[in-house]
Protein backbone atom coordinates (compact mmCIF):
# COMPACT_ATOMS: atom_id res chain seq x y z
CA UNK A 1 0.00 0.00 0.00
CA UNK A 2 1.39 3.42 -1.21
CA UNK A 3 1.68 5.91 1.91
CA UNK A 4 -0.51 8.79 2.37
CA UNK A 5 1.40 11.91 2.12
CA UNK A 6 -0.15 15.10 4.22
CA UNK A 7 0.87 18.78 2.94
CA UNK A 8 3.64 20.01 5.38
CA UNK A 9 3.30 23.15 4.90
CA UNK A 10 0.90 25.64 6.28
CA UNK A 11 -1.04 28.27 3.87
CA UNK A 12 1.25 31.50 3.70
CA UNK A 13 -1.57 34.09 3.99
CA UNK A 14 -0.59 38.14 4.55
CA UNK A 15 -3.50 39.86 5.52
CA UNK A 16 -3.40 41.85 2.28
CA UNK A 17 -3.20 38.99 0.20
CA UNK A 18 -5.15 39.91 -3.60
CA UNK A 19 -4.19 36.70 -5.01
CA UNK A 20 -3.54 32.90 -3.96
CA UNK A 21 -0.88 30.37 -6.27
CA UNK A 22 -1.03 27.06 -5.83
CA UNK A 23 0.91 24.61 -7.18
CA UNK A 24 0.28 20.96 -6.73
CA UNK A 25 2.38 19.50 -3.99
CA UNK A 26 5.77 19.87 -2.77
CA UNK A 27 8.63 17.74 -3.75
CA UNK A 28 9.86 14.82 -0.94
CA UNK A 29 11.72 16.06 1.54
CA UNK A 30 15.40 15.13 0.57
CA UNK A 31 14.58 17.95 -2.15
CA UNK A 32 13.99 21.13 -0.24
CA UNK A 33 16.73 23.37 -0.02
CA UNK A 34 14.20 25.54 2.62
CA UNK A 35 10.91 24.53 4.82
CA UNK A 36 8.91 26.52 2.07
CA UNK A 37 6.51 26.62 -0.75
CA UNK A 38 8.73 25.73 -4.10
CA UNK A 39 11.74 24.30 -1.97
CA UNK A 40 13.58 22.62 -4.74
CA UNK A 41 16.22 24.78 -5.94
CA UNK A 42 15.59 23.22 -9.53
CA UNK A 43 12.05 24.37 -9.51
CA UNK A 44 12.19 28.21 -10.92
CA UNK A 45 8.79 29.84 -9.34
CA UNK A 46 11.19 31.87 -7.14
CA UNK A 47 13.86 33.01 -10.21
CA UNK A 48 10.36 33.76 -12.41
CA UNK A 49 9.34 36.09 -9.14
CA UNK A 50 13.05 37.46 -9.88
CA UNK A 51 12.58 38.23 -12.57
CA UNK A 52 9.34 39.89 -12.42
CA UNK A 53 10.08 41.56 -9.60
CA UNK A 54 13.90 42.32 -9.46
CA UNK A 55 14.98 41.59 -12.88
CA UNK A 56 17.35 39.18 -11.76
CA UNK A 57 16.53 35.52 -11.87
CA UNK A 58 19.21 34.83 -9.06
CA UNK A 59 18.08 37.87 -6.80
CA UNK A 60 16.02 35.31 -4.08
CA UNK A 61 18.72 32.66 -4.35
CA UNK A 62 22.07 32.40 -2.52
CA UNK A 63 24.18 30.72 -4.51
CA UNK A 64 27.09 30.35 -1.75
CA UNK A 65 24.35 28.21 0.73
CA UNK A 66 22.56 26.63 -2.40
CA UNK A 67 19.00 28.16 -0.74
CA UNK A 68 16.50 30.64 -1.45
CA UNK A 69 16.52 33.87 0.39
CA UNK A 70 13.33 33.13 2.41
CA UNK A 71 13.21 36.59 4.78
CA UNK A 72 13.57 38.14 0.95
CA UNK A 73 10.94 35.70 -0.45
CA UNK A 74 8.41 36.44 2.67
CA UNK A 75 8.66 40.53 2.66
CA UNK A 76 8.07 40.03 -1.60
CA UNK A 77 4.88 37.75 -0.79
CA UNK A 78 3.83 40.07 2.27
CA UNK A 79 4.13 43.37 0.27
CA UNK A 80 2.49 42.58 -2.99
CA UNK A 81 -0.29 40.79 -1.24
CA UNK A 82 0.42 36.97 -2.60
CA UNK A 83 -0.74 33.81 -1.01
CA UNK A 84 0.36 30.48 -1.48
CA UNK A 85 -0.54 26.80 -0.79
CA UNK A 86 -0.74 24.27 -2.91
CA UNK A 87 -4.36 22.29 -4.19
CA UNK A 88 -3.39 18.63 -2.76
CA UNK A 89 -3.28 18.47 1.29
CA UNK A 90 -3.33 14.55 1.16
CA UNK A 91 -1.63 13.23 -1.45
CA UNK A 92 0.18 9.40 -2.56
CA UNK A 93 3.27 8.93 -5.03
CA UNK A 94 2.78 6.64 -7.34
CA UNK A 95 6.12 6.68 -8.51
CA UNK A 96 8.80 7.62 -6.01
CA UNK A 97 9.22 11.27 -7.41
CA UNK A 98 7.83 14.65 -7.71
CA UNK A 99 6.26 14.28 -10.73
CA UNK A 100 2.21 15.52 -10.93
CA UNK A 101 1.70 12.82 -13.53
CA UNK A 102 2.49 10.04 -10.35
CA UNK A 103 0.88 12.19 -7.85
CA UNK A 104 -2.77 10.98 -6.52
CA UNK A 105 -4.64 13.68 -5.19
CA UNK A 106 -6.53 11.94 -2.56
CA UNK A 107 -7.73 15.09 -0.29
CA UNK A 108 -7.53 18.75 -1.91
CA UNK A 109 -7.06 21.70 -0.01
CA UNK A 110 -10.48 23.05 2.05
CA UNK A 111 -10.21 26.02 -0.53
CA UNK A 112 -13.21 28.33 1.62
CA UNK A 113 -11.72 27.58 4.76
CA UNK A 114 -8.13 29.32 3.41
CA UNK A 115 -9.88 32.07 1.34
CA UNK A 116 -12.49 32.73 4.59
CA UNK A 117 -9.08 34.04 6.28
CA UNK A 118 -8.01 36.67 3.13
CA UNK A 119 -10.89 38.40 2.26
CA UNK A 120 -9.09 40.61 -0.33
CA UNK A 121 -8.35 37.61 -2.55
CA UNK A 122 -10.09 37.58 -5.87
CA UNK A 123 -8.10 35.91 -7.83
CA UNK A 124 -6.64 32.19 -7.81
CA UNK A 125 -3.46 31.11 -10.10
CA UNK A 126 -2.22 27.24 -10.20
CA UNK A 127 0.96 26.46 -11.54
CA UNK A 128 0.57 23.77 -13.87
CA UNK A 129 -1.87 21.52 -15.53
CA UNK A 130 -2.38 18.65 -12.61
CA UNK A 131 -2.98 22.12 -9.91
CA UNK A 132 -5.31 23.69 -12.55
CA UNK A 133 -7.10 20.64 -12.76
CA UNK A 134 -7.99 19.72 -9.38
CA UNK A 135 -8.95 23.26 -8.75
CA UNK A 136 -11.36 22.93 -11.32
CA UNK A 137 -12.81 20.01 -9.79
CA UNK A 138 -13.05 22.11 -6.60
CA UNK A 139 -14.56 25.43 -7.93
CA UNK A 140 -16.57 23.30 -10.93
CA UNK A 141 -15.33 25.53 -13.46
CA UNK A 142 -13.69 24.40 -16.85
CA UNK A 143 -9.99 24.53 -16.89
CA UNK A 144 -8.58 27.53 -18.77
CA UNK A 145 -5.66 27.25 -21.40
CA UNK A 146 -2.32 28.29 -20.28
CA UNK A 147 -1.84 32.29 -19.50
CA UNK A 148 -5.87 32.81 -19.56
CA UNK A 149 -8.50 32.66 -17.10
CA UNK A 150 -12.34 31.93 -15.69
CA UNK A 151 -14.36 33.55 -13.45
CA UNK A 152 -16.98 32.22 -10.96
CA UNK A 153 -18.36 33.13 -7.84
CA UNK A 154 -17.57 30.70 -5.19
CA UNK A 155 -20.19 29.74 -2.09
CA UNK A 156 -19.33 32.90 0.06
CA UNK A 157 -20.46 35.30 -2.73
CA UNK A 158 -16.99 36.10 -3.83
CA UNK A 159 -16.30 36.57 -7.42
CA UNK A 160 -12.80 34.87 -8.35
CA UNK A 161 -10.70 34.97 -11.53
CA UNK A 162 -8.77 31.44 -11.95
CA UNK A 163 -5.84 31.36 -13.93
CA UNK A 164 -3.80 28.99 -15.04
CA UNK A 165 -0.10 29.68 -15.29
CA UNK A 166 2.96 27.37 -16.82
CA UNK A 167 4.49 24.93 -14.96
CA UNK A 168 7.44 26.84 -12.78
CA UNK A 169 8.98 22.68 -12.67
CA UNK A 170 12.06 22.93 -15.75
CA UNK A 171 10.64 19.59 -16.72
CA UNK A 172 8.37 22.16 -18.07
CA UNK A 173 9.66 22.77 -21.47
CA UNK A 174 9.35 26.58 -22.18
CA UNK A 175 12.29 29.28 -21.19
CA UNK A 176 12.19 30.90 -17.95
CA UNK A 177 11.98 33.96 -19.65
CA UNK A 178 8.62 33.29 -21.50
CA UNK A 179 7.55 31.62 -18.21
CA UNK A 180 8.20 35.19 -16.32
CA UNK A 181 6.22 37.02 -19.28
CA UNK A 182 2.96 34.82 -18.65
CA UNK A 183 3.26 35.40 -15.04
CA UNK A 184 4.25 38.96 -14.99
CA UNK A 185 0.87 39.52 -17.37
CA UNK A 186 -1.29 37.76 -14.98
CA UNK A 187 -0.22 39.78 -12.00
CA UNK A 188 0.00 43.27 -14.64
CA UNK A 189 -4.11 42.29 -14.86
CA UNK A 190 -5.03 41.78 -11.26
CA UNK A 191 -3.06 45.21 -10.44
CA UNK A 192 -0.04 44.01 -8.41
CA UNK A 193 2.74 44.52 -11.14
Amino acid sequence: MIPLEYHPFEPYLPDNAKILIMGTFPPKQERWSMDFYYPNRINDFWRIMGIIFYGDKDYLYDSNTRTFRLPLIKELLNDKGIALNDTGHAVRRLKDNASDKYLEIVKPIPLMDILEKIPDCHTLATTGEKAGETLAEITGTTLPKIGESVTTTLSDRRQVSIYRMPSTSRAYPLAIEKKAAYYAEMLHQIGIF
